[in-house]
């Protein structure tokens, strides 16, 4: 990518206590705004999107829906209590473990050493899971 990029959030910043909430949101503000470069674009609403509105018990399209209205990360995390349900404390840390640990020893471990090596990060051994790959391709 290049240096002009502007990144959406890192995956790791949490909202009370659900990592990578805050990036999507973020994403879907930038994409709105026509901030946020199309390599991020295929992925809107898929792999980590879906699996936090998974947990959550709501629809993707709603939430850009209500975030594009103005919502503020806390509002939309509200919003999504609300729409689905906030998560029972074992699903939530569960899920949390699960998102932070993705590339890690798992059926995805292939492909992330394949993005690794695609980005010049192959020898990278302190990138364990994709969270710590998108950190480190986006100069985290």
């Amino acid at each position: 990518m290049s240096t002009a990029t502007t990144f959406p959030r890192s995956p790791k910043d949490e909202i009370d206590g659900i990592p990578y909430f805050p990036r999507m949101v973020d994403k879907i503000r930038k994409f709105a705004a026509g901030e946020l470069h199309e390599d991020y674009h295929k992925n809107l609403g898929k792999a980590l999107d879906l699996w936090t509105c998974q947990l959550l018990k709501i629809e993707y399209s709603e939430l850009v829906d209500f975030v594009q209205g103005g919502a503020t990360d806390e509002e939309a995390l509200a919003w999504s209590f609300e729409k689905g349900g906030k998560p029972e404390a074992t699903v939530k840390e569960w899920w949390c473990s699960y998102a932070r640990n993705r590339g890690f020893r798992d059926d995805l471990s292939e492909k992330l050493e394949l993005r690794k090596a695609e980005a010049g990060m192959a020898d990278r051994h302190d990138i364990c899971s994709f969270f710590d790959f998108m950190d480190a391709e986006e100069g985290r």
